[in-house]
């Protein structure tokens, strides 16, 4: 599987790269795993975090760049520590040891080779513990169609409708259409979110929508798509933890808080729509301190 780095397509970016000579793409990955943290994490939503924490492992670098990424320090920069594949399968075992109620794989996409091969790993070594695929939503969907077996939950991002938006924020100018179809073969594969009897997710899709300042009639439109299309059969958590970092100065229009009553505005046409399964925040995520520390821990 490791000849898929000889001409890299993993993402929509479809590089095609030599990333086995060192050769680097869009996301910015060699054929080295780079991870900057790895351990316990309680700010996911309710059913992933719980009480015990999510396993949660931070990948370094990305192939969609948002200009306004909180965690733009491991996804935009050179931050994080080489680790192999072996190493990458002990710290599966080491965080389920440690309480993990799941191994949830953050910006995952462009070491998807390396991650089918650690859980292949892990599993021989005893890892029991659903995997969860934590993604930007930018997708290929073969890409997606690797991961069958070996992805438990999928928690992917659907940012944008308009991709004058997603091309002005994350030089995706086709960000929608590789998104939602890389969630249909994400949902084909999982089918319908299920729980465990203390509320945890064991399997299923969990569609995560960031609101940023501005764009309410854009978010409405994602949140009309992903009922429309799949009513009740996933999940939708509607985020209003956008913070202002400075990499966004040069953006006045989202260089701001989001606005509250926007964000009430959406949850109630959600509402009124139909949704019934869905996460929503309170006030006070939007803080520099809700970001983890990249602290190479657990590494």
């Amino acid at each position: 599987m490791l000849g898929l780095l000889e001409s890299c397509n993993l993402c929509p970016r479809n590089c095609g790269v030599n990333r086995l000579n060192g050769n680097r793409g869009f996301c910015g990955a060699s054929d080295k795993i780079r991870v900057a943290r790895a351990a316990l994490h309680y700010w996911e939503e309710p059913c992933i975090s719980g009480e015990d924490g999510s396993g949660t492992v931070f990948f370094s670098h990305c192939t969609l760049k948002c200009v306004f990424c909180q965690n733009y320090d491991i996804s935009q920069c050179e931050y994080g520590k080489e680790i192999t594949t072996e190493r990458l399968a002990e710290i599966f075992i080491e965080l389920q040891d440690k309480g993990a109620l799941n191994i949830n794989l953050v910006t995952p996409t462009h070491y998807v080779v390396q991650i089918i091969e650690a859980i292949k790993m892990s599993r021989k070594q005893g890892l029991k513990l659903p995997i969860i695929y934590n993604s930007s939503g930018y997708e290929n969907v073969e890409t997606i169609k690797l991961l069958k077996g070996y992805i438990d939950v999928y928690l992917p991002d659907l940012k944008y409708f308009n991709n004058k938006y997603s091309t002005k924020y994350s030089k995706a100018i086709n960000y929608f259409q590789f998104a939602k179809e890389a969630i249909d073969e994400m949902v084909n594969q999982v089918g319908e979110v299920d729980f465990d009897e203390n509320g945890i997710v064991k399997k299923g899709v969990i569609i995560r929508h960031l609101m940023l300042p501005g764009l309410l009639f854009d978010s409405k439109k994602i949140i009309d798509y992903i009922y429309n299309t799949y009513g009740n059969k996933v999940y939708i958590s509607i985020m209003n933890q956008y913070t202002p970092l400075d990499h966004v100065k040069d953006y006045p229009e989202i260089n701001k808080p989001l606005n509250k009553k926007h964000y009430d505005s959406l949850i109630d046409y959600a509402l009124d729509l139909g949704v019934e399964n869905g996460f929503i925040q309170e006030e006070g995520t939007d803080k520099e301190s809700f970001i983890p520390l990249f602290n190479y821990e657990g590494v």
